[in-house]
């Protein structure tokens, strides 16, 4: 391959010399506009034997004068200023260009041009069709002092506090910038969406959460969420990082004021898990949120006379109506369960769904973040949970295991980021059809939540995938059928054996006997030492 290098920086001498050139010939015309002729102001206007003006009249030519030189002192100012303007630019342009002699195929002719085609490859405004699951790359979830992480190891935990101060800066800086967008908007910012920009002053106090990624060949995005006190209208600001400053993307105001969730949860059995269910689902639903629709799709006949009472139940000491009951004689099966509660819902237009199981503990906060990552025909909410393990080798030290609020901890021995799970999404009804819902063709467990994702990251639809602080899996005994597929079966089985405890606690457990052997040694020889 030829060397470009050289020749790109001869052209970069020219330019910078005929820059320079052009500066000091506007330089040279200034100082002769500012110059004054040398018998201007000694000879009275009108030649010799001229009859002398009044003092009035000297002060008006002076002040004439004076602006007509003001004027073109500004003009070369503007000149000047444009002159820089368009240096910088280029300036810029030639860093591009000495860039793509480093090694890239193709030098981009504008600047911004390539900055943006960095933003449209990265996700922002529509999603890239994808082959598998595999090949998503999952934000990580923040807040103002902890970071919630994936890939976390055997060293990493799924919670921590930035301890790298270049991390920790880039989000600060992150929050900073997107408070200045929020705080200082364009002129031409009137609303978006048909909702007004309400001008308001935010501080770091209203950062609720954010979400980032970085892509290697793309940059960093960010999408940061900011609101007031006991409000429900939410600032959304995405920026995106392409390798260089940040670039506001947008700017936009969310109404959830309206936004009502169906919270869809299949169910056969398991009536007393139904029942803990109920009482987080009154704690955060009915008492606190109040914008949220239950559906149980309920399969089989024992037990659902329970579950109707349980609901009713709530409803009655509750004043709470917004729950629908629909009875399944049917073999159970949870995309099937799924696709029957969505197409029964009877209230006014699209909704938000939120496709639930019975052992989900799940937060107010949770509720905010469902509604602010979902947009119908735009995007879909794919949250990972957090799994708790067997609190029986949790807290095996203890005579009783703590409540489920005090086990509700990001802790690396109190369980791990469910990354292959896909059940719990948010999504909007008109999406779900659109896409085609579950393939029914599936039974039993595990599988049809796949294909639905799949279909997700094959459509134009973005796919967010990040951890979120506010939804808890709680332990249950998993049990794997024998009529389930072998794929099915496999991936029972691993999802299984990852529920029990920490890669830690299972060492504990497997070399139980190796480690009551030396306990045992360590006491006798205590015992035979010779006392002094």
């Amino acid at each position: 391959m030829p060397r470009r290098g050289v020749p790109l920086q001869g052209r970069a001498r020219w330019l910078l010399l005929a820059i320079f050139l052009l500066l000091a010939l506007l330089l040279f015309a200034y100082l002769l506009e500012c110059t004054p002729p040398a018998d201007a102001g000694l000879a009275p206007p009108g030649g010799p034997g001229a009859e002398p003006h009044g003092r009035e009249y000297y002060q008006a030519l002076l002040q004439e004068q004076e602006e007509r030189h003001a004027g073109r002192a500004g003009s070369l100012k503007r000149q000047i200023a444009q002159l820089k303007r368009e240096l910088q630019e280029m300036g810029d342009k030639l860093k591009v260009l000495q860039g793509g002699a480093d090694g890239r195929d193709q030098e981009p002719g504008d600047l911004l041009e390539y900055l943006h085609a960095q933003i449209e490859k990265a996700e922002v405004s529509t999603g890239a069709r994808l082959p598998s699951e595999y090949a998503v790359v999952p934000f990580e979830s923040f807040t103002s002092s902890k970071v919630y992480q994936l890939e976390t190891g055997l060293t990493r935990h799924p919670e921590e506090k930035p301890v790298r101060k270049d991390r920790r800066d880039e989000l600060v800086e992150a929050v900073e910038a997107a408070l200045d967008v929020i705080n200082n908007p364009d002129e031409d910012e009137g609303q978006d969406d048909g909702v007004p920009m309400q001008r308001q002053t935010y501080t770091e106090s209203h950062f609720i959460e954010g979400l980032y990624r970085t892509e290697r060949d793309k940059g960093t995005l960010y999408e940061l969420f900011f609101a007031r006190d006991n409000s429900n209208e939410f600032r959304h600001v995405t920026l995106f990082r392409p390798f260089g400053p940040l670039m506001k993307v947008r700017s936009v105001s969310v109404d959830a004021t309206h936004t009502v969730i169906n919270l869809i949860v299949p169910l056969s059995g398991r009536t007393e898990t139904f029942s803990q269910f109920l009482h987080n689902f009154r704690e955060v639903c009915v008492d606190q949120d109040k914008r949220v629709h239950l559906t149980v799709v309920y399969f089989g006949r024992v037990g659902l006379l329970d579950v109707k009472a349980s609901l009713q139940k709530m409803a009655r000491e509750e004043n709470f109506a917004n729950y629908t009951l629909v009875p399944v004689d049917e073999e159970f099966s949870r995309g099937r369960g799924l696709d029957i509660g969505a197409h029964a819902w009877k209230g006014p237009g699209d909704v938000l769904m939120f496709f639930c199981d019975v052992d989900i503990y799940f937060t107010l906060e949770f509720l905010n973040s469902c509604r602010l990552n979902a947009i119908p025909n735009k995007r879909v909410f794919y949250p990972v949970v957090f799994s708790l393990y067997n609190p029986a080798i949790v807290y095996g030290n203890l005579e009783l295991a703590p409540p489920i609020e005090h086990q509700l901890i990001h802790k690396k021995d109190a369980g791990f980021w469910r990354d292959f799970g896909f059940g719990m999404t948010c999504q909007y009804r008109s999406d779900f059809l659109s896409i085609g819902g579950f393939d029914l063709e599936v039974k039993g467990w595990g599988v049809e939540d796949v294909h639905l994702y799949r279909k997700y990251l094959r459509s134009d639809l973005i796919v967010i995938r990040t951890p979120v602080l506010g939804l808890f899996h709680l332990w249950h005994e998993k049990q794997c059928a024998d009529e389930l597929t072998p794929e099915q079966y496999r991936m029972c089985i691993q999802s299984k054996a990852m529920n029990e405890a920490s890669h830690s606690h299972l060492g504990m457990l497997v070399f139980r006997e190796e480690i009551e052997s030396h306990l045992r040694k360590q006491a006798y020889k205590t015992k035979m030492r010779p006392e002094d």
